[in-house]
């Protein structure tokens, strides 16, 4: 009688562990698409990854280089102050975009041009995503407005 009860237990255990790894397999199937890394321009000067992985880049919208084509077409350079990409993106762009501003970018790098498929800008004029804080704090580029003495 007791080797039954243990023997239960057992595959009550093993029927658990198999269950919760497919269900953490199927859980990760679902999002390989609806997860993009951060990686701030420097890091993608350094280590790039390959075309076909989609991420996000951000950073600050360098000066003079805002360039407007034909249509809704427009490239401009995106830095954190250690590196710079050039960045073309098809689209409306949000209102508060442009020159000097902070924007987060989701898209692919080919043939070193960062191709953005989604272009996210501040939404005030104090906001910018914690992701490019860190990565301009780490360059010595940001510095906080509310900060006393800036």
């Amino acid at each position: 009688m007791r080797g039954l009860k243990k023997q239960r237990r057992i595959q009550i255990i093993m029927a658990a562990t198999a269950a919760l790894a497919l269900s953490a397999g199927l859980i990760g199937y679902a999002m390989r698409d609806g997860i993009n890394f951060f990686r701030p321009p420097s890091e993608v000067v350094e280590n790039p990854p390959p075309p076909t992985e989609v991420f996000r880049i951000g950073g600050l919208v360098e000066e003079g280089t805002l360039v407007r084509g034909e249509g809704e077409t427009i490239s401009f350079r995106v830095t954190d102050g250690g590196a710079s990409i050039p960045v073309t993106y098809t689209g409306i762009l949000p209102d508060l975009f442009g020159e000097g501003e902070g924007m987060v970018g989701t898209g692919r790098l080919i043939d070193g041009t960062f191709e953005a498929t989604e272009i996210l800008a501040r939404h005030d004029e104090t906001y910018m995503p914690a992701e490019v804080i860190e990565a301009l704090e780490a360059q010595g580029v940001y510095r906080d407005p509310s900060a006393p003495g800036t």
